[in-house]
């Protein structure tokens, strides 16, 4: 029996500071009307898909930040965006800002069925940025000081999803850039990735240069090898176009687990792609060159989790 499931990225243009969260909650219902007119069955929407990028801007005071964050979802502001996915029958991938009961403050993304349970949470562990005022920077990406690292792991679920059970996990933004993350993932049998992210078009880190076109390859090759290396789709969304004066990339994209783009977006504005995914793709590679069972040997990997920054190797010498 074929299991397949059709899958659409949101993406989201440029969402200002001036702009309220009813602002692109309405975006996102609309795009959730169209997603189900093509008949999409699994939304992903970007990271921080509800506010502007907001770790741009330095607080003294974090707690003058609290109104970026949620408390609870769904809430009165986004209660939309649940009463869509309940019309249309859809589940959707949300980022968001997430402010705790107890206080804690995480970068987080919630996996919700169309009847409104949360099915999944993951909050960001590779924050990038730094936690304090950098002046060298032309702007600020404080991450590390609005958020704590992650506190979840990598967790895979077996979610009921249009009817069948998928394996789905998330991670978000810089996490692509880890092939851990990727490997945690597959080592759950993860059949569909789900990440969003806000990513400049510029390295502002001004300690280097990194090619502008170079930006968008680097954020697809990670994505490609990780669902080749994981044998699993991937649905990647971006913010996109000019916000608060700062442009993100785009190039939201649908990957399968050959490495393959099945669709890409290609405007700097709201945008919907979608691709429909033949699950059963996932067992070629799971079955024959990352048959893990068979071929890994974590023996061999021991720094990978016991060492944390890279050391010198040792200096060869003659009779050694």
């Amino acid at each position: 029996m074929t299991r397949s499931l059709v899958l659409a990225a949101a993406q989201l243009g440029p969402i200002q500071k001036a702009e309220g969260r009813d602002v692109a909650v309405g975006r996102m219902v609309r795009l959730m009307e169209k997603a189900h007119q093509r008949g999409a069955e699994v939304v992903v929407f970007p990271e921080l898909a509800l506010t502007t990028f907001f770790p741009r801007w330095y607080e003294e005071d974090i707690s003058v930040a609290d109104h970026w964050y949620e408390s609870a979802l769904p809430s009165n502001e986004t209660a939309p965006l649940f009463e869509a996915a309940r019309k249309y029958g859809i589940a959707f991938h949300l980022g968001y800002a997430e402010k705790t009961p107890d206080g804690h403050r995480y970068n987080t993304a919630a996996f919700v069925s169309p009847n409104g349970e949360i099915m999944l949470k993951y909050r960001k562990i590779h924050l990038p940025g730094h936690k304090d005022y950098d002046p060298i920077r032309k702007v600020q990406h404080l991450e590390k000081r609005y958020f704590e690292v992650g506190d979840l792991g990598f967790p895979v679920v077996r979610a009921p999803v249009a009817g069948q059970d998928v394996n789905v996990g998330m991670m978000i933004c810089n996490d692509r850039r880890w092939p851990e993350a990727w490997r945690v993932m597959g080592l759950q049998q993860v059949e569909l990735v789900m990440l969003g992210y806000n990513t400049p078009s510029l390295n502002m880190d001004n300690r280097g240069f990194e090619a502008h076109h170079l930006r968008v390859f680097h954020s697809h090759l990670t994505i490609q090898a990780g669902c080749y290396q994981n044998a699993c789709f991937a649905v990647a969304t971006a913010k996109a176009g000019t916000e608060d004066g700062h442009e993100l990339f785009g190039h939201s994209i649908i990957v399968n687990p050959q490495g393959e783009i099945m669709a890409q977006a290609t405007s700097w504005g709201d945008e919907l792609i979608v691709a429909e995914a033949d699950l059963g793709m996932c067992e070629l590679g799971r079955t024959t060159i990352f048959n893990f069972a068979k071929h890994r040997r974590p023996e061999a990997y021991g720094r990978i989790t016991g060492q944390v920054g890279s050391e010198p190797p040792a200096v060869w010498a003659p009779g050694r």
